[in-house]
């Protein structure tokens, strides 16, 4: 049997780990000759390779001398923590990759500090090196000053650190090394990575992630804790609420490369794949059938925001997509559950509509992409945080966040945080670069960034995280634009939308298609108004050279879905489906929405 190393990579969002782990793959030979590889290989997901970030933890191995190096590749942003922490547990060791210019950012804290509390032996690479504006000694201050700040033990403090391009495919230990490969890496991971501890006795494996297959159903993948776990050998499962049953495994699977090779035994600190267990979850623990022994649970942070999905019930209803009813919208919701731990799911007072509650907008934004993708039509309602009752007093998240602003905008940014409860703790500077650290509440963040990018021209960079519950901040004033809302169904004319530009920003293009109640636009003023899109222009047999001006139209804001989230008040609605995300009031008509808003005032 080769030695095993098991290692787990972090990094904060798009600090390169994903194309390191491609350029490792190609050294260590782990493709076949001729193969065409495309870039970004870990990234198997359509979400992840467009929107350049990774949202589920990957396995693979990688040989390398006599060693067999188990590699997770796991997500960098704090959305997708749970999912960080449950794979954290395979591995005896981190690589935390940290770009040679930014720094430690939000999201590097946030894994590092679950690596800590694992005792994890942590490896620092100092990636994208080749930067012309790198700066790798301020760097690795900032990283030691992060892991003071985390109460790291001295072991941890005494981390080795590797200088790396992973784009170029070369890491060195000092900085004047010769640029040849990436060895001075790999052979960092096996010097200085504990082997797994081997453990005798009974069986124990703890199921970590979850893969499904169409052809067996759900598979458990976790590493083997204790003893030696065989094929076809009767063993018991221990679910999360303690009951337990027996259990056998059909087939057993561990990772050669990028492949998964079937085995009829996987030795204690291996990671593997088990099929055939029917209701297999995620913390599980399988264990000897005489004598089970459950794992300590895999705790899972609580969500902090909460979003309404019901079925969609617009005018166009059914017209773009194939899964419409509540039926399948609960169906679809509850198959997530499966295996999206940090996900809640509850049933309200009404049959067609459900109460989603996840990690952050990210989280919740990435499943309803899923699902208009897969096909399926729904509404959401504005998110709202999750508050909690501490000592008697209402308490509400407040999150940890960072802006990298050009100097000169740096006191437009701080005056729009501040009117969101947020306050400033830090402030460095970064080159030609502010980094502006706040505490501010989670409501606070919601449709700040649109604003932040405003004040800065494009410039400014935010990230955030969850940082704890604190007591209730107190009101945020809302200074935000009313809407200009359809007044009648139909396909919208060049000729009405130039004719109401004056009166604010259009959301649609000439000749979209809308219906009554649908938003068209945002309004100049703070009030919402009705306005009739579908307005032709009369037409005369008389001709004026004045009459007939050019058309000219601005072009058309486009949200995101997570912008269209972060923009919906409490009386709107973003409909999804899989060609379109329009917005709408939550009531169409006229005076529906006039009574709701005097429901609101009294």
């Amino acid at each position: 049997m080769k030695e095993i190393r098991n290692i787990a990579i972090i990094a904060h969002v798009d600090h390169g780990k994903t194309t390191l782990v491609d350029q490792i793959l190609k050294q260590c030979a782990v493709f076949r000759k001729n193969q065409v590889v495309r870039e970004r290989f870990l990234d198997s997901n359509d979400l992840e390779r467009e929107r350049g970030i990774t949202i589920l933890a990957k396995n693979i191995s990688i040989p390398y001398k006599d060693f067999k190096i188990n590699l997770i590749d796991t997500p960098g942003h704090a959305d997708f923590g749970g999912e960080v922490e449950r794979v954290l547990k395979m591995a005896d060791g981190v690589l935390l990759l940290v770009d040679s210019f930014e720094g430690p950012m939000p999201q590097t804290r946030f894994v590092l500090e679950k690596a800590l509390n694992l005792h994890l032996k942590p490896i620092v690479v100092i990636n994208k090196i080749d930067r012309p504006d790198n700066r790798p000694t301020e760097v690795l201050n900032e990283i030691y000053d992060l892991f003071i700040d985390l109460d790291a033990d001295e072991d941890q403090l005494e981390f080795p650190v590797v200088y790396a391009s992973g784009r170029d495919g070369w890491a060195i230990r000092e900085i004047n090394d010769p640029k040849e490969n990436l060895n001075p890496l790999l052979d960092s991971i096996i010097e200085d990575i504990p082997a797994p501890p081997v453990q005798e006795g009974t069986t124990q494996i703890q199921v970590t992630t979850l893969d499904y297959s169409e052809y067996v159903g759900r598979i458990g993948i976790g590493r083997v804790f204790r003893g030696i776990l065989k094929k076809s050998e009767k063993l018991s499962i221990i679910k999360r609420d303690g009951s337990i049953r027996e259990v056998v495994p059909k087939q057993l699977f561990v990772f050669e490369g990028l492949n998964r090779v079937e085995v009829d035994e996987v030795n204690c600190g291996d990671i593997c794949a088990i099929v055939g267990i029917e209701d297999i979850d995620i913390g599980d623990t399988i264990s000897d059938a005489e004598n089970p022994e459950p794992l300590p649970l895999i705790s899972i942070d609580e969500p902090t925001i909460s979003m309404t999905f019901t079925v969609n019930n617009s005018p166009f209803y059914g017209k773009e997509g194939k899964y419409v009813t509540s039926r399948q919208l609960r169906d679809r919701l509850y198959k997530e559950l499966e295996h999206n731990v940090a996900l809640r799911v509850n049933d309200t007072n009404s049959p067609d509509s459900y109460k989603v509650s996840g990690r952050g907008i990210l989280h919740l934004s990435i499943l309803i992409e899923n699902m208009r993708r897969e096909g399926y039509e729904l509404q959401i309602r504005e998110p709202k945080v999750i508050y909690k009752e501490i000592d008697g007093k209402k308490a509400e998240p407040i999150e940890i966040m960072v802006v990298d602003v050009p100097q000169e905008s740096a006191g437009k940014v701080i005056e729009l945080v501040g009117q969101r409860r947020g306050e400033l703790v830090k402030m460095e500077n970064k080159g030609s670069m502010q980094k502006l650290e706040f505490h501010i509440p989670s409501r606070g963040i919601m449709g700040l960034r649109t604003r932040i990018l405003t004040a800065t021209s494009g410039e400014g960079i935010m990230h955030h995280r969850f940082y704890q519950y604190e007591y209730f901040k107190g009101s945020i004033g809302k200074n935000k634009n009313g809407v200009l809302i359809s007044m009648g169904e139909g396909q919208s004319t060049a000729y009405a939308i130039d004719s109401l530009q004056d009166r604010g920003k259009f959301f649609i293009e000439p000749g979209e298609i809308v219906y009554k109640g649908q938003i068209v636009g945002e309004y100049n003023k703070e009030t919402d108004i009705e306005v009739n899109v579908q307005r032709g222009k009369k037409l005369t047999n008389m001709r004026a050279s004045g009459s007939d001006k050019a058309i000219k139209i601005t072009p058309a804001i486009k949200f995101t879905l997570e912008e269209a989230l972060e923009y919906i008040q409490d009386d709107e609605m973003v409909e999804v489906t899989p060609k379109s995300i329009r917005l709408r009031k939550l009531y169409l008509d006229t005076n529906e929405r006039k009574r709701f808003n005097l429901g609101k005032n009294v």
